[in-house]
C-alpha cells in the first residue's frame, strides 16, 4: 500500500516496513493519515505472509503527534468507518471525539496485531506519535530521536492515547509520573537508560537495526510468534499468577497440538532448520 501519506514494502521474508512520508510536517498525524494507516494494518492483519512490522518516518522526524495545522480537506474522503462518520460530522464536540477515536483505535490495533511491530524512530517522537512508539512492542532509536508526552504544555492531560497504559508498564510508575507531569522532551540516550528503548544507533541506521531484529523473529514459527506476543501482553494485565500460568498453560497446549514441536525436534536431530507451517 502507498499513498501521499504512508509507504508499506514487504521484503521475501515478510517483513513489512511501514514508513510515514510527510517530511515536511515531520510525519505529523492528520486524520487523512490516521484513516490510510488504519487501512494499512487492516490489509497487514489479513496477510498471512507477513511475518513483523516495522514502522518509521520519512526524513528527520518518526512522527510529531498530531497535525494541528491540516486544513479543511482534512476531513474528506476518509475510508474507514469511523473516518466517514467524522466526515459527515457537524458538531465541534462529535467532531473532535471521532477524531481522538480514530487516532486512539489506531494504536490498540496496532498492540493487538498479530504481528509483531517494531519502531525505528528516526527523529521525534512526540505527543501522538510517542504514544505511537509506545503502542509498538519493541523500540529502536537513532542518536538524534527525542520523545515526550508534551500535552500537558498544552492545558490537556498527558494521558492520551493509551500513553498512560504503556508507560507506566514499560518505564515504571514514578518515571511515567515525571515524564507526564512535567511534559519534558527527552533524548535517545535517556530513553535507552529507563530501558523504553532497547538500542540507539547513528542516525540513518535505525531502520537496518530492527530489521535484524524483524528476522529473528521471523525466523520462528509464526503461531508460536503470534501467541507469545498475544499471551505476554496479555499477562502483564493479569491479576495474579495464577491467572498467567493458566493462559500460558492452555497456549501451550493448543501451539503443541498443531506437530510443529515435534518438526522442530526432529529438524534439531538431523541439524537443518525446521520448516514451519504458514498460518
Amino acid at each position: 500500500m502507498t499513498t501521499d501519506q504512508l509507504q508499506c514494502t514487504v521484503d521475501d521474508a515478510g517483513i513489512a516496513v511501514v514508513t510515514l512520508t510527510r517530511p515536511e510536517r515531520r510525519n505529523a498525524l492528520s486524520n487523512r493519515t490516521v484513516d490510510d494507516l488504519h487501512r494499512c494494518f487492516d490489509g497487514i492483519a489479513a496477510d498471512p505472509a507477513i511475518r513483523v512490522v516495522i514502522v518509521t518516518g520519512a526524513g528527520e522526524g518518526f512522527c510529531a503527534g498530531a497535525d494541528m495545522k491540516a486544513g479543511p480537506d482534512d476531513m474528506t474522503g476518509l475510508s474507514t468507518p469511523l473516518g466517514g462518520l467524522l466526515e459527515g460530522s457537524t458538531g465541534t464536540i462529535p467532531r473532535t471525539f471521532m477524531s481522538q477515536e480514530l487516532m486512539a483505535s489506531l494504536f490498540e490495533k496496532i498492540h493487538r496485531l498479530r504481528q509483531p511491530v517494531i519502531a525505528a524512530v528516526n527523529g521525534a517522537a512526540l505527543g501522538g506519535g510517542f504514544a505511537f512508539a509506545l503502542a509498538c512492542d519493541i523500540r529502536f532509536a537513532a542518536e538524534s530521536a527525542s520523545f515526550g508526552a508534551v500535552f500537558i504544555r498544552r492545558g490537556v492531560s498527558a494521558c492520551d492515547m493509551g500513553t498512560s497504559y504503556h508507560l507506566p508498564r514499560l518505564v515504571g510508575a514514578s518515571r511515567s509520573a515525571e515524564l507526564l507531569l512535567t511534559g519534558r522532551v527527552f533524548g535517545a540516550a535517556e530513553a535507552r537508560e529507563m530501558g523504553l528503548v532497547l538500542d540507539v544507533v547513528p542516525d540513518g541506521e535505525v531502520v537496518a537495526r530492527a530489521m535484524v531484529t524483524a528476522h529473528q523473529i521471523a525466523a520462528n514459527g509464526p503461531l508460536a510468534v503470534w501467541m507469545t506476543k498475544e499471551t505476554m501482553w496479555q499477562t502483564v494485565d493479569a491479576p495474579s499468577l495464577r491467572h498467567a500460568l493458566d493462559l500460558e498453560n492452555r497456549t501451550q497446549i493448543m501451539c503443541t497440538a498443531t506437530g510443529e514441536m515435534a518438526q522442530a525436534f526432529a529438524a534439531f536431530r538431523e541439524g537443518r532448520d525446521p520448516e514451519w507451517r504458514p498460518l
